[in-house]
């Protein structure tokens, strides 16, 4: 145990010097399992954004269930991928984060409301007005803009989302978590999560065309145990994979490395407590 210790020190001590400007956080509840880097620097949250939007349009009822509306792609939206130039359903706006259909749904919200979610769910800055002077804050304030969200925060807000303490439905909690859930890992271990990337900003406030930050924000379940992380990193240089991705993937490893934690630990209570049972037989 003393060994697994040292060695998840010497990876966190590592981890640190080499992302100063990134952050790791894993809680179980109340426990801090792991933190790397600076948690509580704010971002625009880009797409893990659509979890909150998830729960604004299931909640509102302007979502029904995972594959209802269907909206169909318009010319004029947003078509970076050729993934969003198709009709999509709740299901792929989260999968393909399609970043037009949640631009329809802030509309059918309206501002009004939208402004009125954000500030109950007290999330991040809580700062809808989008660019400075374009008056875009209704379909633009989470992409690079003025809606900014620390990793503390990140995993603050889906504590409370899954602990059932935000002033919405059930049902709107059940319906984000069914779209939220990526895959199964080791020993039964399921993985949820939403990824975001977004342009870095200069001093000046405009978009770096060459650096960006990524996202994966999101939870691990087994029985009655659940451990919600987020994880941020900022590029420093120009890379070719998408950060949303690689954060993703990082989130990937970091997570199963705490499971074989868990599982070690769980191996090491059960043996003492195998070994205090045999003790107490033999004293019998």
């Amino acid at each position: 145990m003393k060994k697994i210790i040292l060695l998840l020190c010497s990876i966190m001590l590592s981890a640190n010097l080499a992302f100063a400007n990134s952050c790791f956080i894993a809680k179980e509840n109340r426990k801090v399992l792991k933190t790397e880097g600076d948690c509580d620097k704010r971002y625009a949250p880009m797409s893990t954004f659509k979890i909150p939007l998830a729960l604004m349009g299931f909640d509102s009822d302007i979502l029904i269930d995972e594959m209802h509306p269907v909206w169909p792609f318009k010319e004029g939206y947003v078509d970076y991928r050729d993934a969003w130039k198709q009709d999509q359903t709740p299901k792929s706006w989260m999968k393909e984060s399609c970043v037009w259909y949640s631009q329809v749904l802030t509309k059918q919200l309206g501002m009004e409301k939208f402004q009125e979610y954000v500030t109950k769910f007290d999330y991040g800055n809580k700062d809808l007005t989008g660019d400075k002077g374009e008056n875009n804050g209704l379909t633009k304030a989470w992409l690079s803009s003025s809606l900014q969200i620390s990793s503390a925060e990140q995993v603050a807000f889906l504590q409370k989302m899954l602990a059932g303490k935000l002033p919405i439905q059930p049902h709107a909690v059940a319906m984000t978590k069914n779209i939220l859930f990526v895959e199964e890992l080791k020993n039964g271990w399921k993985f949820y999560g939403k990824t975001g990337t977004g342009s870095l900003l200069n001093a000046d406030g405009l978009k770096d065309p060459n650096l960006y930050h990524g996202w994966f924000v999101g939870w691990i379940e087994k029985g009655n145990r659940r451990i919600i992380f987020s994880n941020h990193i900022e590029d420093n240089k120009k890379e070719y994979v998408g950060a949303g991705q690689r954060a993703r993937a990082e989130a990937k490893e970091k997570m199963t490395t705490i499971i074989d934690q868990i599982d070690e630990e769980s191996q090491e209570e059960q043996k003492e407590a195998e070994g205090v049972d045999q003790k107490r037989v033999t004293q019998e």
